[in-house]
């Protein structure tokens, strides 16, 4: 579990520069979130491709990879969305009611164990959210996308652990960004961006941040349950928060700054949990 939970920081933390590169893409440089998820999961295919076998040919004929693949691209595709329009630190704490689904998820359709002090601690992350979110207080289109892309990931997150079991995590790395790039495909083609060379270094650095994250997010989910590793997902909140500051200025309100407090702790209190070894 220790692994799993070092593997996991560094994988949260790699994730949410990928998304200010495509931020940056989408708001000054004029690329669509199309693009930007489309172009993420070519280059990630491209550096994936060492990876292709014989095990990766035989996943490409279960349904539950195309069903997770599917999940992926709705979940990226959702967030670049929201990002054109709401801070990288709101946008992520809308995005963590993803954790809140997979504990669910986990529990409901894979039967892992659950604890009344684990599911407390998911409760008051969810807390957390709500703060940020504010529902009805001030509504907008980028955050009920931020929402969407959490439900996405929720269920892409418990589809992870289903299948860690039918494949190498680098197999299954593999089958999600193919596959992927396939469902956008025929929606990328009229968004393409003008080619400079900010564009590209860009769109680069988005999908390599996005395509080091997600691989390494495999190989924590073959070490733990999703149950236990779902509220480390709240790493992802230092960075955004971070890297909204530094490269957007966006410095978050008291309420969101609240938000994010209760997020973060109630993720980290999770994880020293996990680590606890268990009573006899």
């Amino acid at each position: 579990m220790g692994q799993a939970i070092f593997i996991m920081f560094i994988a949260m933390s790699m994730i949410p520069s990928g998304d200010t590169a495509g931020k940056l893409l989408t708001m000054e440089h004029g690329a669509s979130p199309l693009f930007v998820a489309w172009s993420r999961f070519v280059i990630g295919t491209a550096l994936a491709l060492p990876f292709l076998n014989g095990e990766t040919a035989r996943l490409l004929r279960d349904w539950r990879i195309w069903l997770r693949a599917l999940l992926l691209t709705g979940g990226i595709t959702s967030i670049q969305t929201a990002l054109q329009t709401v801070p990288v630190a709101d946008v992520f704490a809308a995005f963590f009611v993803g954790p809140l689904l997979s504990y669910a998820l986990s529990a409901l359709l894979l039967r892992e164990t659950i604890t009344p002090a684990r599911t407390a601690l998911i409760a008051l992350g969810f807390v957390g959210v709500l703060l940020v979110v504010r529902p009805g207080l001030s509504p907008t289109p980028g955050i009920g996308f931020a929402l969407l892309a959490g439900c996405f990931y929720g269920a892409f997150l418990t589809a992870s652990r289903w299948l860690s079991s039918v494949g190498r995590p680098t197999s299954l790395f593999f089958t999600q960004l193919a596959l992927s790039a396939l469902f956008l495909t025929p929606f990328a083609y009229d968004s393409l961006p003008p080619l400079t060379a900010t564009v590209g270094a860009l769109t680069v650095a988005s999908a390599l941040f996005s395509a080091g994250g997600n691989l390494l997010l495999l190989y924590a989910y073959a070490r733990a349950p999703a149950s236990q590793l779902a509220p480390l997902v709240y790493f992802q909140l230092i960075a955004a928060t971070g890297l909204g500051w530094a490269v957007f200025s966006d410095l978050p309100d008291a309420w969101t700054l609240t938000g994010l407090a209760l997020i973060i702790t109630s993720g980290l209190a999770s994880a020293l949990l996990a680590t606890r070894p268990a009573k006899a």
